[in-house]
């Protein structure tokens, strides 16, 4: 044939489109590759998006199960924290009760032993003030009678008659103290 036949022919044939027993052919084999691998590659794919869609709503109920689970857990927190915030709360309160009630336990100790040291004080000071009343009481008499037996020029020995004088003498002046002081 002749190189100029030959491509006319080839031009009147299309390109896309091919002859037609190569396209039943390609056909018959399309239909056997897809009816093997519907009967084959389908159910492991169905199985696979199967088992895959199941684990992510078990994983979604697990998540959701776990989340109630935490929430409940949370609120049981709170509710222990707000417990245990009130129980120290009322430590608190009642450390301070127990702190004011000692303070006043210990000022009124203090007042009573200070009213006790007072007191003693007191009896020190009346015990002292009565032995140096009796003290001077006999010097002033001891004088007083050496200085009427210098100026009688007798010796007044007599101890009964010397403390009666002696004891005279000093209450009026003891009374005498008094009154001036009640006219002040």
């Amino acid at each position: 044939m002749n190189p100029m036949v030959q491509l006319a022919a080839e031009e009147a044939q299309n390109p896309l489109i091919p002859p037609i027993p190569e396209l039943v052919i390609g056909l018959i084999a399309f239909v056997i590759v897809l009816g093997f691998l519907a009967k084959k590659l389908l159910p492991n794919i169905n199985k696979v998006l199967d088992e895959r869609r199941e684990a992510i709503e078990g994983g979604i109920e697990q998540a959701e199960a776990a989340k109630t689970e935490a929430q409940s857990v949370l609120e049981q927190y709170k509710a222990q924290l707000a417990e245990a915030r009130h129980e120290a709360a009322r430590l608190r309160q009642e450390a301070t009760e127990q702190g004011t009630a000692i303070i006043q336990e210990m000022k009124a100790e203090g007042q009573r032993q200070r009213e006790e040291i007072i007191a003693a004080g007191h009896a020190q000071i009346e015990a002292d003030r009565k032995a140096a009343a009796s003290a001077l009481r006999q010097d002033v008499g001891k004088l007083a009678t050496d200085l009427a037996g210098k100026l009688v020029g007798e010796s007044l020995e007599d101890s009964a008659r010397q403390s009666r004088t002696i004891d005279r003498f000093l209450d009026e002046l003891e009374d005498g103290a008094s009154k001036a002081e009640a006219t002040r």
